[in-house]
């Protein structure tokens, strides 16, 4: 394919992650170190920075502060919900996307996101392509729930199941402390895939697991949740639950009692107040002392305990991108290629972002125990070496050093 010269942009989309940056930062340095790139913009809050002509000019960004984007949670182009529509019931986004794209020259495009990221990544890559504006778009993979399909693993998971495990063990050495034990329960997120509440079993490695680990890829039964429970507390006087926000009963309706009509940009329920809830039967029922834990925002921001395996496959996903467009692919998204035995190793491949798009991937069920309680040791052996390696953030008086963008408007 012959080379292709103009801008690029890299915008972030959905939940942010404590590496989402560090993706960020492969494909900006990327960018900037290409001859065919001649501008990189960052869309300020994803594919609306688009929309609104807002982007930010990487070029101008302090080289210093660029890397700092490694160890920087959160996502520092700003991120969004928002849900294009299909462009032949409403093209409208898409024709203000390509006057966009043909003001700045921009010819490649990367989407750093999950799942309905990749869709959108996707609806903007067959669109360019129909009204036959040459720019090549890739998707960046990025969601700590683990559930894009056909690729090992997501950036962002790791740290965020190092992050859980690690809670697990201190909430572990905290609720042992006094001659009279208590039930903790600890929410974990996960709407539809179990994998963080799986992430729960890696602190067994530890010798202080929790005990009982439920995912919604299983249904939940509260009769023998309450047995599972009691008879721990019978034999141990000490309980751990680690749940994942989105189990469900048998019919499909989620226990939280959190459901609300409130959804997100793309009509998702908003999930939470679990612990809260079942520690409340628990006692109820029981009569014993509950704590109910919900990890909440922590999962996904605690850049402090993130796995430098992440941070490095992360930055490693983002430069990908960028140096597969240049060399003439489009219309893909980053993959991962593992292998664990003799040692863990991982490449990258290149997915069709139709394969992509809106398919969630879920823990398997043979990964888990007959009771529905529990992760087997496959779970362990998938997840462990990945939240291996301690992050080198740097520090300054004792705190972590983000980085500090300018963020120039383009104009």
């Amino acid at each position: 394919m012959s080379e292709l010269k103009g801008a690029m942009i890299i915008g972030q989309s959905g939940g942010p992650t404590s590496v989402i940056n560090a993706s960020a930062y492969g494909a900006i340095k990327a960018g900037l170190d290409s001859d065919s790139i001649t501008t990189v913009y960052g869309a300020a809050n994803g594919i609306v920075g688009v929309l609104n002509d807002k982007l930010y000019v990487m070029d101008k960004e302090d080289p210093a502060e660029l890397e700092l984007l490694k160890y920087t949670p959160s996502s520092a182009l700003g991120s969004c919900r928002y849900k294009i529509a299909d462009p032949d019931v409403d093209d409208t986004d898409y024709k203000r996307i390509l006057e966009i794209f043909k003001k700045y020259d921009v010819r490649y495009f990367f989407y750093n996101g999950g799942n309905d990221s990749m869709d959108t990544c996707n609806k903007i890559s067959k669109y360019m392509k129909k009204v036959g504006y040459d720019c090549r778009v890739m998707g960046i993979p990025k969601t700590i729930d683990n559930d894009l399909f056909g690729t090992d693993h997501c950036p962002g998971f790791a740290s965020a199941a190092k992050y859980i495990a690690t809670s697990i063990t201190e909430v572990y050495q905290d609720s042992h402390v006094y001659d009279k034990g208590q039930v903790s329960i600890i929410e974990i997120m996960g709407r539809h895939a179990g994998w963080l509440a799986g992430a729960a079993s890696l602190a067994a490695v530890t010798g202080y697991a929790a005990d009982l680990v439920y995912l919604p890829e299983v249904d939940f039964n509260m009769d023998e949740f309450l047995e599972d429970v009691s008879a721990l507390w019978e034999k141990n006087h000490n309980v751990i639950v680690a749940v994942s926000e989105g189990i469900h009963y048998a019919d499909g309706s989620f226990v939280s009692e959190a459901k609300t009509s409130a959804t997100d940009g793309f009509g998702h329920a908003q999930l939470g107040g679990l612990a809260a809830m079942l520690a409340d039967v628990v006692k109820e029922k029981l009569g014993v002392k509950v704590r109910g834990i919900e990890l909440s925002l922590l999962q996904r921001c605690a850049a402090h305990c993130a796995s430098q395996t992440d941070i490095d496959e992360s930055f490693l996903a983002g430069q990908t991108a960028v140096n597969s467009a240049v060399a003439g692919e489009t219309d893909k998204m980053v993959a991962f290629e593992c292998s664990r035995e003799g040692g863990y190793s991982c490449t990258t491949k290149l997915l069709n972002l139709s394969d992509v798009a809106n398919y969630e991937k879920k823990v398997p069920v043979e990964w888990i125990n007959e009771r529905g309680n529990n992760v087997s040791q496959a779970f362990i052996d998938y997840a462990l070496p990945l939240i291996q390696g301690e992050t080198k953030m740097p520090k300054e008086n004792g705190l972590p050093r983000f980085a500090k963008l300018a963020k120039i408007v383009a104009e």
